[in-house]
């Protein structure tokens, strides 16, 4: 235990300092700690967090690659690491097997509309991350929301696309920076707080939130041109369970915690939405609910569930 809180101490303490290399070695090596443990839930968090800071930007890249024993002992063991991971019976690699197998049975609206609902759930967790320095694009998704959504009944204007665009450049550029992996938190009543980093669980929320906007772009640009629009794609649909913050702060059993149950609940709950005969008006509503739904907020005892029926916490 003193060994893991020392390199905790370190770890702010290197944030504070801005010395990436030395980030990414603490992240390194409590998620290598852990996976030799078997604490495997544990191990995918840092180690992805490793990843994620060594390989997040140019400069910290290069700082890292002058460094051949880093890479070498580090980074190709983190990548190996990572590559045993994945085979591993954890919800982080359950879910989106089961999301992927599930989306086969959707047609492609029914799927863009099940992860549109997801990324609805994030609005307000986005509104009070985007109050820290760095992170403002983060207080777009309610806009983005709404706009991709009425882009699927009618047509956008211009100016609606081309802000779009600069809010799915907004989440590329979002997840290389500093204010992503840099250590900015908010607080959660009665829990610990929530950093800017517990996103980066799943394949990283600015990732798949930059992803899922950019085909959407590509569609409407397609529809617009009479030519094939891309496929929809399934990764979306996780992005508001937050893993890594439940690992983070504690949680031994992802699937039993009851914020992640309630968060599998809604997941499921919009499959079976889309599958069935619902109007747009029905979506509208769902939208509007988890909007304005704090996910965090364990004191809620109930929550809505896209208006239908009520999940409790």
């Amino acid at each position: 235990m003193t060994g893991l809180f020392g390199k905790k101490k370190s770890l702010k303490e290197y944030r504070q300092k801005k010395d990436w290399e030395e980030v990414a070695r603490a992240y390194y090596d409590l998620g290598a700690a852990a996976m030799d443990r078997g604490d495997l839930n544990r191990a995918v968090l840092w180690l992805n967090r490793a990843d994620t800071v060594y390989s997040a930007s140019d400069e910290v890249y290069e700082q890292t690659k002058e460094n051949r024993l880093f890479r070498k002992e580090i980074v190709s063991d983190c990548a190996e690491r990572m590559g045993a991971l994945e085979n591993a019976p954890l919800l982080y690699n359950e879910l989106p097997a089961e999301v992927d197998e599930k989306s086969a049975e959707l047609t492609d609206p029914q799927l863009r509309i099940w992860g549109l609902l997801s990324m609805a759930r994030l609005v307000r967790l986005g509104e009070r991350l985007s109050k820290l320095p760095g992170c403002e694009v983060l207080g777009e998704l309610g806009w983005a929301v709404d706009v991709i959504f009425k882009s699927i009944r009618q047509p956008v204007t211009q100016e609606e696309y081309g802000r779009l665009m600069d809010v799915c450049n907004g989440f590329y550029d979002f997840g290389d920076s500093e204010a992503f992996y840099g250590g900015g938190e908010i607080e959660v009543p009665g829990s610990e707080p929530f950093e800017v980093f517990d996103l980066n669980g799943m394949m990283g929320a600015p990732m798949e939130l930059n992803d899922y906007i950019d085909n959407h772009l590509r569609l409407l640009s397609a529809l617009s041109q009479n030519r094939r629009p891309p496929a929809a794609e399934s990764s979306i649909v996780g992005c508001a369970l937050l893993p890594d913050y439940y690992v983070r702060t504690g949680a031994d059993n992802l699937a039993e915690t009851p914020r992640v149950k309630a968060e599998l609940s809604r997941i499921w709950s919009d499959y079976i939405f889309v599958l069935s005969r619902f109007t747009w008006e029905d979506v509208e509503k769902r939208i509007s609910n988890y909007k304005n739904l704090d996910i965090l907020r364990l004191a809620e005892v109930e929550q809505s569930c896209g208006g239908d029926r009520a999940v409790r916490l």
